[in-house]
């Protein structure tokens, strides 16, 4: 069907509001970030004041919060897209008894919120001695996010070419075999998708880490944001440069994977 001229016109229209809607608010943040911070920067050194971010990085120790938020990561991200390509390739490539019971746990992870089971956790990793430490803030999020990640892996296994994994059994090739050196570099997009998800879902995570580090041992950069706010100063530039510094690994990695990520999301919107 052939799209007139006003019916594109209108789409363009459509897509520059809803443009706009979306930057507004990045464009109010970073304004404010390099503006003064306060009257009598202003009238000293003008509008333009890069120097925050300096000044925000010292006085917040972001860089000891942005290296603990990388470890944290680092830790769900390996364990959990892992974990998550095994059982996915498990549940959605062989037949056990069972299996459909244990997909259902899985689903279950995804709907119960952290909320719920957090207290709960808490006392059971005192126990183990693993708060206040870098393991008792990384493990719960692994769990989390294995739930969600088995699913998006099964998704991908069971629409993966039967044709090419039973080819590759005539040839001699064992299950590992078949998983890690043909269907895993054939899922490059859903993976890297699912990195991303994790990575970005971890970073942001605030209940976890501030219940599971009661003595501030273990502070990620959003705790971090939040105590530079409360503590250090209520002036709206250094806190924007804060939160400019602390979003900007989400918007980096983002940026690097766009191309796999809208590639995963669209091949995922196509499966069941």
């Amino acid at each position: 069907m052939r799209i007139s001229g006003f019916e594109r016109a209108a789409n363009y229209v459509i897509l520059v509001i809803f443009a706009f809607i979306v930057l507004a608010p990045i464009g109010v943040i970073l304004s404010l970030a390099f503006g003064p911070q306060n009257a009598v920067a202003e009238r000293e050194g003008g509008s333009f004041h890069p120097e925050n971010f300096a000044d925000a990085w010292v006085i917040g120790r972001f860089g000891q919060y942005l290296l603990t938020s990388v470890a944290v990561a680092a830790i769900v991200v390996v364990l959990s897209v892992t974990v998550s390509i095994l059982a996915g390739y498990a549940l959605g490539t062989m037949r056990f008894r069972g299996q459909g019971i244990v997909f259902l746990l899985f689903l279950l992870g995804i709907m119960v919120p952290a909320e719920a089971f957090v207290i709960p956790l808490f006392f059971d990793l005192r126990q183990l001695g693993l708060t206040n430490t870098i393991w008792g803030v990384a493990l719960p999020q692994v769990a989390m996010s294995i739930a969600f990640g088995t699913y998006w892996m099964r998704t991908y296994f069971r629409s993966s070419s039967v044709a090419l994994i039973e080819a590759a059994r005539l040839d001699g090739a064992g299950s590992l075999r078949i998983l890690w050196q043909i269907l895993v570099p054939v899922g490059r997009p859903a993976i890297l998708t699912l990195v991303l998800l994790v990575f970005m879902w971890t970073w942001n995570e605030f209940l976890i880490p501030l219940v599971m580090s009661p003595n501030a041992t273990i502070r990620t950069a959003p705790l971090g944001l939040a105590f530079f706010q409360g503590q250090y100063t209520q002036g709206t530039a250094l806190l924007a440069a804060g939160a400019v510094l602390v979003a900007a690994p989400v918007v980096v990695l983002y940026i690097f994977l766009q191309r796999h990520f809208i590639k995963g999301m669209l091949e995922g919107a196509v499966r069941e």
